[in-house]
């Protein structure tokens, strides 16, 4: 059990491509390798890999300096909680909430929202708040933080830690549970009003063993959720585990079941205390656990290096306090270039193909590069200007037959037309940006063309 909460893509390649021309003619050769980064093996079978970021750590090179090269996904340790983002009520502070979020712009990642409302961290104006005076400022809170980073997300977690530990499978008593049983559903539709877009997940921690009262708790409010309508995306599992608290055997049971209610399963904090081969090989049940679950579609890891860690004491991370690989990081890597998909018994494939337009200048270029495996596929899309600057551009590119878009990332789609989101519109002369989406079926044969504006 956790004190306080530790909780795109780019689209990596991991196949070589050699381009030559001969007499006029496009030849594309291509050579499977094994990704040698997190980010970049999760990429293979279209997931993200992650981890918490702390903004004061930004100057820290060695600490950058493994987030820029490792990870695709981040989300800010403490600095989107309550607390940090209205300290006051109606006085929102977002300045180190907006570094992290910078950061992972500038490097390609994404970046998962962490947390709306949740009874923990609270400021000291809502801890003495109750009833419907703190129902509305719990909804305005989600409203004005979920409108500030309006499609610059991937997720939020809206809700965070609502079910008491132990046998009972009973909300946890707070103070917004005794607002009224309801105020998860009306944090979910507040979010989902502010942003119509980003994934909407509750998350909670001791919910990884299907047989526990407070898994099976979390379980029935998520398939009620969905009959009745209510917005929820995803579920996440904070996954703390320890001697006393093992990777429980039923753990892909508990992903597989959450899956099958329609929502996307994302492990959300993971640290596993120890050290050597056990930490390994707990890490690789874990990840392959997940890589078995087709809707589990990202790990995040709550910490670098040991030292940066909440559980320093228990060495729970891939990195040692130096900055150096553990036998933990292997045995992820490993697990993750071991591949997955919709089922762990397919054969799975990877390829790599490019397609690009004409160059226009003035205008813009796009090509897409397509990673592939049996019966799914992520593409990414590089856009690029030409001679001179862009302020805004849309790719025209059609699915293949039988093709289905299921998440997509820095970009809005209507139909075949994919189009810039606010931050990624403007290019400079030469420059690029990309954005990217998973689909299920066979993605070979997009040919796109770019129009800028």
């Amino acid at each position: 059990m956790k004190l306080t909460s530790r909780s795109v893509s780019r689209a990596l390649l991991v196949s070589s491509l050699v381009v030559a021309t001969t007499g006029g003619a496009l030849v594309l050769a291509t050579s499977a390798v094994a990704a040698t980064t997190l980010g970049a093996s999760a990429a293979q079978t279209g997931r993200y890999f992650g981890t918490a970021v702390a903004a004061n750590k930004l100057s820290d090179s060695t600490y950058v300096g493994i987030l820029n090269r490792e990870f695709t996904m981040v989300t800010a340790e403490n600095e989107m909680k309550i607390d940090a983002t209205e300290p006051n009520q109606n006085q929102f502070s977002y300045g180190n909430a907006d570094r992290i979020v910078s950061h992972a712009k500038a490097q390609g990642m994404r970046v998962r929202g962490h947390t709306l409302a949740w009874h923990s961290q609270q400021p000291g104006w809502m801890q003495n708040m109750e009833g419907s005076a703190l129902r509305s400022a719990m909804l305005n809170h989600v409203t004005q933080v979920a409108t500030h980073y309006k499609g610059q997300l991937y997720a939020w977690d809206v809700v965070n830690e609502a079910f008491a530990d132990g046998s009972s499978g009973a909300r946890r008593d707070s103070n917004l549970q005794r607002s009224g049983n309801d105020w998860i559903e009306a944090a979910f539709r507040a979010a989902r009003a502010a942003d119509p877009a980003v994934k909407l997940c509750y998350n909670d921690y001791n919910t990884d063993d299907w047989s526990h009262a407070k898994t099976q708790a979390v379980y029935r409010m998520v398939q009620d959720f969905k009959s009745r309508g209510v917005p929820i995306d995803c579920v996440g599992l904070q996954s703390h585990f320890n001697p006393q608290s093992p990777v429980p055997s039923n753990y892909q049971t508990t992903l597989s079941s959450f899956a099958a209610l329609g929502v996307d399963v994302q492990i959300t904090e993971l640290d596993i205390e120890g050290s050597g081969s056990a930490q390994a090989a707990n890490y690789q049940r874990v990840v392959s656990a997940c890589l078995a679950v087709a809707r589990c579609n990202g790990i995040t890891v709550w910490g670098i290096r040991d030292t940066d860690s909440w559980r320093a004491s228990g060495t729970p991370l891939l990195f040692d306090g130096s900055g150096n690989k553990k036998a933990a990081y292997t045995s992820t890597l490993n697990a993750l270039n071991a591949g997955g998909g919709t089922d762990p018994t397919t054969t799975t494939t990877t390829t790599t193909t490019t397609t690009t337009n004409p160059p226009l200048p003035g205008g813009c270029t796009a090509a897409v590069s397509l990673n592939s495996w049996n019966g799914g596929f992520v593409a990414t899309v590089k856009v690029t200007a030409g001679s001179t600057a862009i302020n805004g551009w849309t790719v025209t590119l059609a699915l293949p037959s039988g093709a289905t878009v299921t998440n997509s990332w820095n970009v809005q789609r209507s139909g075949n037309s994919w189009t810039n989101v606010a931050y990624n519109g403007r290019v400079s002369a030469g420059q690029s940006t990309e954005f990217g989406f998973q689909g299920t079926g066979v993605g070979t044969g997009m040919e796109p063309s770019c129009t800028a504006s």
